[in-house]
């Protein structure tokens, strides 16, 4: 089937099921919750869902560890209601991704069970090493990799005393995609799907499933990252990513990778060869951190906009970007690069800022009512696999008033809290007590009382999102970056066929003074997006209010008249 790139003019709305809507009662988010919210979604203007993991699982990290790969977690649902979902979505225009978490499955998935058995066939499937000796002869793990969640990459069965690898948490042990029998058990579970009806699948740390053939030491010791480089962007990641484009290429599907600490020049390798359509970067999200959100620094607005400006400038033209500021792996965005105090006027600069540059937009559940981080009393209070372990090593040196501080700003739990639909109790998520904590807030920011402003941070977006995706500026024209030494502003234009879009972020919580780029002259500009009213620009300049958000739109230059 030829390979069309209608991904290239999607807003896709990303559900994280657990959180989303209980449809039946039991204070967990489900499938008939989405299915109640189809109408809510396709209001939104998004024109595809993305599901994170519906499949079983034991939930030692929700969902991302998969205990069988063709049905869907009874908490959920079932195939049946998945199928009405995805009828549903379809007939209201939007197509459907999943996820596809295939570097690792759940220790309590059937192959990892049977693989305990040496002789079993399932023993390939994944990676089991005996124990290294010390010259006192003293038994050591297989190497020194660590763990990204859970301490050292290497658990030790009690049965048969080997070691079985895993990257993530202890519940995840990786999958040997070097066995051929896995990689086509990989492609047996794509067709399920596709054959099902799904439109494409977003495909988990899908650069890590090629390791290094010995699975060597690390020469030099990482913060809980050692041993990556014999993993990430592997030696056969190429020819496996081929193997499972060649699914792809049967159906009209999209492929979307995640891939941890990417650069622009490696994401090409896999874009402009095909084997990919769009790639996930952090590189954005680490403007207040180092490598992960619990390593927290000030927000340096320099380092957000570098980020932007080299992903836009390198990819366009050879490929397509993809656009996001949060996600289920994040705290909620405006906690961290807006602020609370300014929370409808913040969320709606944040949301043009990333929304208006060249490429794919993603939304993520509660982003478009401005929900915000959850502040726990206590550290041991949240759920996350990934924090635990943060919160362990970070105790070791730091006393536990700090360690909550970094927890309470870090943890993925809060962009995991029940979604905000309404002041009636529990946020009107649920008729009894939800999963998790519900935010306290929720009594202002929920989708009722949104609905219900023509103001609101959800109308904004669903005029954002209607723009985007019919403005052509806004979905080809170039990137320009602009004031590019600002420490309180990001400026860009947009330009596609004489049509140009000039945005103008503000990033500083005070006033601040703007003068616009040569070239544009505001008086002739359209003014289409704003976040305050009284817009005056007196000889081409302004002061700008906290967090001030405006677009213009400029039009093809009239031509002279001919003499």
């Amino acid at each position: 089937m030829a390979r069309s790139d209608w991904y290239k003019t999607m807003v896709v709305y990303q559900i994280w099921p657990r959180s989303f809507c209980d449809g039946n009662g039991d204070g967990i988010g489900d499938l008939w919750g989405v299915l109640s919210k189809l109408d809510y979604i396709e209001s939104l203007g998004v024109n595809a869902i993305w599901f994170s993991p519906l499949y079983p699982s034991p939930n030692a990290d929700f969902g991302y560890d998969v205990s069988d790969y063709r049905s869907i977690n009874p908490e959920y649902g079932d195939l049946e209601v998945f199928r009405q979902v995805l009828e549903g979505a379809h007939e209201r225009g939007m197509r459907v991704f999943m996820d596809l978490v295939v570097n690792h499955t759940s220790d309590e998935h059937p192959w990892f069970q049977a693989s305990r058995d040496r002789e079993s066939p399932y023993r390939d499937y994944y990676f089991w090493r005996r124990g290294r000796r010390s010259r006192a002869g003293e038994e050591m793990l297989p190497n020194n990799w660590d763990s990204l969640f859970e301490g050292r990459a290497w658990e030790q069965d009690p049965e048969s005393g080997e070691y079985y690898l895993h990257i993530f948490a202890k519940k995840q042990p990786d999958l040997n995609h070097d066995n051929p029998a896995v990689r086509q058990e990989v492609k047996d579970i794509m067709r399920f799907w596709l054959d099902m009806g799904v439109d494409g699948f977003r495909e988990d740390v899908i650069t890590f499933i090629s390791k290094t053939p010995g699975l060597p030491s690390a020469k030099v010791k990482l913060p809980a990252a050692t041993g990556m480089e014999f993993y990430a962007d592997g030696p056969n990641i190429h020819e496996y990513l081929q193997e499972y484009r060649a699914v792809a290429d049967e159906y009209d599907c999209m492929l979307l990778g995640e891939a941890p600490r990417l650069k622009p020049e490696t994401a090409l390798t896999y874009l402009e060869s095909g084997e990919l359509d769009l790639m996930f970067n952090f590189a954005h999200m680490e403007a207040d951190c180092l490598m992960t959100d619990f390593l927290q620094r000030p927000f340096s607005l320099r380092k957000l906009k570098r980020a932007f400006s080299e992903w836009q400038e390198k990819i366009d033209g050879r490929a397509w970007n993809t656009l996001y500021l949060e996600n289920h792996d994040h705290p909620r965005v405006i906690s961290r690069y807006g602020s609370e105090d300014y929370r409808t006027e913040s969320g709606k600069m944040l949301a043009a800022c990333y929304m208006l540059q060249q490429g794919t937009a993603f939304v993520y559940q509660g982003q478009e009512i401005g929900m915000t981080n959850l502040r726990l009393p206590r550290a041991d209070m949240y759920v996350d696999v990934m924090l635990k372990n943060n919160c362990r090593i970070a105790s070791k040196f730091l006393p536990r008033s700090k360690v909550l501080t970094l927890a309470q700003r870090s943890c993925r739990d809060s962009a995991r809290t029940p979604m905000q639909w309404s002041a009636e109790p529990y946020a009107g998520f649920s008729s009894v007590r939800p999963w998790f904590y519900v935010n306290e807030n929720y009594h202002e920011v929920n989708v009722e009382s949104e609905e219900a402003d023509g103001d609101s941070l959800l109308n904004f977006y669903r005029s954002l999102i209607a723009f985007k995706r019919a403005d052509q500026a806004a979905i080809w024209g170039s990137y320009t970056e602009h004031c590019r030494q600002s420490g309180n502003f990001y400026v860009y234009s947009r330009e596609h066929e004489g049509e140009r879009l000039l945005v103008i972020c503000s990033f500083s919580g005070r006033e601040q003074y703007f003068t616009a780029p040569a070239g544009f002259d505001l008086a002739d500009g359209e003014l289409i997006f704003k976040n305050y009213e009284l817009n005056v620009a007196v000889d081409n300049s302004f002061t700008s209010r906290p967090y001030e958000l405006r677009v213009y739109r400029f039009g093809p230059a009239e031509k002279e008249d001919a003499e």
